[in-house]
Formats: structure tokens, sequence, C-alpha cells
């Protein structure tokens, strides 16, 4: 297809390209982000003592990929950074990506696009907050450069479906409208990303048939890397943080492994039964928990995807369907937020 450099919108083995004239020119040397904070590789690995859980016959490990990088932390560094560099790479200078009001992955495009000197734009799901004052995630994203667009719910769906068909009215309106870009789909998953994600696996250099890496699913690109770079034996479990993902996260994880690695695995499965009432939603029974595993464990917990992983592996334990001896590696893929931001409502 013209202008997408033979790669599909939203999966390319790259990322997405929409060529145009554009605004920049072009980037002559990039600033790596790792040379401006040293990423923090491999993440650390810290053992969790719980007596409730080694009752249950089930260990406890956390892989600190929060602490990662201080701008672009947790699965962000691991999916996006390979994107931004294919990028430069090729000549790119604008990134553009898709998110929410709150987004992890809006604010981290714009820190990692300002670090290597590319432009980047947002476009963020609700018309409604564009003349609304600024939450602290989209201040952020600004801060750091990124143009915001926002656009009606129905319109920011559609924009998606039509990308992941590549669709090439869509991919002209784009390109009109921003020029050259760089197209990062919402949440940044795609088989470079994903790709990514497999190094978790080459970090954890003990596994075994005991063993399960677990992490939080939004779009799948974490699990479906995680799962690629285990060795054989061991296991993956997403928990999904998404009401009414069943069926579609299963396959979207399947399709990326056999676009990435050309095969299937069958060491992985997602549990749908935590998301808490949709994304966003933290019910007064996962608050309780986080704030009891935050008292226990010293430790800061996100609430829209670590708590609810972590909430889904207390509950499994209870059910007995992790096996005793079991040893559970919960990937932590993000920061809280600030502890003076304001309780986020659903978007």
């Amino acid at each position: 297809m013209d202008g997408m450099d033979g790669m599909n919108a939203m999966d390319g083995s790259r990322g997405s390209v929409i060529e145009g004239s554009g605004q920049n020119g072009r980037v002559s040397v990039p600033t790596d982000l790792a040379t401006r904070h040293e990423p923090r590789l491999p993440s650390p690995v810290r053992d969790v003592p719980d007596a409730w859980l080694a009752e249950r016959g089930v260990e406890l490990r956390l892989k600190r990929d929060d602490l990662i990088h201080p701008l672009v932390p947790g699965n962000k560094w691991r999916k996006l950074i390979p994107n931004v560099r294919a990028a430069v790479e090729r000549g790119h200078t604008r990134l553009l990506t898709f998110g929410g009001a709150y987004s992890n992955h809006i604010r981290a495009v714009a820190a990692a696009g300002a670090a290597y000197g590319l432009s980047t734009v947002g476009i963020i799901r609700g018309d409604e907050l564009a003349d609304a004052p600024r939450n602290w995630s989209l201040a952020r994203a600004e801060e750091s450069g990124m143009e915001l667009a926002f656009v009606t719910r129905s319109a920011y769906r559609e924009t998606l479906r039509a990308l992941s068909q590549d669709d090439p009215r869509t991919l002209r309106e784009l390109q009109e409208r921003w020029g050259r870009c760089w197209v990062l789909p919402e949440g940044g998953t795609n088989v470079p990303a994903a790709r990514g994600a497999a190094e978790v696996g080459a970090e954890l250099p003990d596994l075994g048939a005991r063993d399960i890496v677990c992490c939080a699913v939004g779009t799948g690109g974490t699990l479906a890397g995680i799962a690629a770079g285990l060795p054989a034996g061991a296991g993956a479990l997403g928990i999904a943080v998404l009401k009414g993902g069943a069926g579609y996260l299963d396959t979207e994880v399947a399709r990326l492994h056999q676009r990435g690695w050309d095969r299937t695995f069958d060491n992985w499965r997602i549990e749908h039964g935590y998301h808490g009432g949709g994304y966003g939603r933290v019910p007064a029974e996962l608050e309780a928990f986080a704030a009891r595993f935050e008292e226990r464990h010293g430790v800061r917990v996100e609430r829209r995807y670590v708590a609810k992983m972590l909430w889904a592996v207390h509950d499994l334990a209870e059910r007995g369907t992790l096996p005793r001896g079991s040893r559970i590696t919960a990937v932590i893929t993000g920061p809280p937020d600030p502890e003076n931001a304001p309780a986020q409502p659903d978007t």
C-alpha cells in the first residue's frame, strides 16, 4: 500500500508509517533516552514473603519493571523504545498515537518523542475534554511537547477500527492532517512491542516448571511477549483489566504470536474475571486489597492494572486454581499515579 512501506497500519513488523511532506525537518542526531537516564535493566526482582499465600502453597515475587526508567517506565519502555528507535532509523520526525484522558501510553510517547527530538501527536478519546482544564496526565504530555487532538468517542473507535483494516481513506485523512508519521496503536501494542516484552523471560534465568509469570492485560502485547520468551515448562498468566475482552484479547495474543514468531504458544492463558467492572474502575474491594498489600509489603501499587493483577493472584490462590508449589513472578508494569493526583473518573 502506498504510504505504508508495505506494512499493516496497526501491526507492521516495524511499526506503521504514514508518508507525507510533514512540517518538521529530519532529525540529525537523536538523543537516546538511555543516555539521559540509564535504564535499570534487568529490572529488579523482589521476593515477597507472604504468610497468607504461603499457607496456600504459593510463593510471590515482584518483577519491578516500574523502576526501569523515570520517564518511560514499565512495559512502556519494553514496548515503545523498539518502535521509536525504528522510526528514527527510518528518518521519521513525528510519532502519532491514540489514548484516553489518563493514558500511560500517551505520556510515555510524549516523553520518548521529546528525548529523541521527534514531534508527537496524541489523538485523545473524548471531544468534551478539548476545552476542559487539563488533568495531570494530559498536562504532562503537553509539557513534553505533545500536540493533543480531541475526537468524539465514536470517531475514535471508528478510526482505530479502520486503521486495523488498513483503510486507505483513513490513512489518507491522517496523512493530510498530520503529514508523514510513524503510527503507534492504542496502548503501543504491535509486533516490535511484543518482541520487546519477550526480554522479561531472559531476565529470569531460574524459571522452571513451577513458575508462572503474571501480568495485567490491556491490549495483549506484554503477555504475548512474555509467553514467547519463556523457557519450556514455565507458564504465563494474564489478568484482563478490560470488561468484555474475553475472546478478543485471547485472539489478539495468538495473532501477535503468529505474526511475530510465525508460530503459536500453548503456555499462556488469560483470566477475565478481575476487571473490577471495567477499565479504570476501582471498586471498594479492590481498593481495600491494594491498601492492605501496600501496608504489608511497603510497595505502592498502581490501581488500574497492577492492583487487579495482584488481586487476581491472591484470589486464584484462595480458590486453589494456582497449584500448590507454584512460584508467581508478578510483573509490575507501571508505577502508581502521583500521590497528589485526583482520583480518575471513568473514561
